[in-house]
């Protein structure tokens, strides 16, 4: 346990997703990790486990900022990753490195991201179908309603369903949530740019 170019093919729906939790396209994966809008990572002081691990390739591997070292499974499918936070917070988007040019049969082919308070009341929000992704996976957490464009949880679930090629155990390189970025002025609905804004933008 430790605290700390193409993405969409088609946008066919997936299918056999869970009723309730929107599907997205099948994704291929990005050669650049590109966030859009003001968004910060959220995770770097969370609890993260995994439900199993090979030795030498343990959760620590998702987040030492390496492409060449990997998170590998040992153990039956879904393969789970849990970050836990202190507090509730504002999740965005999801990103994954994976690779199948490397992993092949290790590469996740189907993956749910799940939300909640804890692990007895976690709710599916999203289902993805990989499509040999080679790269940075991007997963956004928002919903059909355009005013919906993040989640607030305790806890993030990120379980792999299944693998190409009919693989077992799971490899994912690097993984990264992120958040809206918190307006530094309380009770504002906006958010002011300059230094000098923030400054006078409060009443002493």
């Amino acid at each position: 346990m430790e605290s700390d170019g193409e993405q969409e093919a088609a946008a066919t729906p997936t299918l056999g997703a869970s009723a309730g939790a929107p599907s997205a396209g099948r994704l291929k994966g990005c050669p650049e990790l590109s966030l859009e809008g003001d968004m910060r990572e959220m995770a770097k002081t969370a609890v993260w486990s995994v439900s199993s691990s090979k030795p030498g390739n343990g959760v620590a591997s998702l987040r030492d900022h390496s492409l060449d070292t990997y998170w590998q499974s040992d153990g039956a499918q879904p393969h789970l990753v849990n970050i836990q936070f202190q507090k509730k917070v504002q999740l965005q988007l999801v990103v994954l490195y994976v690779d199948f040019k490397l992993d092949e049969s290790y590469t996740p082919s189907k993956i749910s991201i799940r939300a909640g308070d804890g692990l007895h009341n976690l709710k599916e929000i999203k289902t993805v179908e990989l499509s040999k992704p080679v790269g940075w996976v991007h997963i956004s957490l928002s919903g059909t309603d355009p005013r919906e464009t993040f989640i607030h949880a305790f806890m993030l679930q990120i379980a792999v369903l299944a693998n190409h090629l009919n693989g077992r155990d799971t490899h994912v390189r690097q993984i990264k949530i992120y958040g809206p970025r918190l307006n530094p002025v309380p009770h504002q609905h906006f958010h002011f740019i300059s230094r000098e804004c923030i400054m006078y933008s409060s009443v002493r």
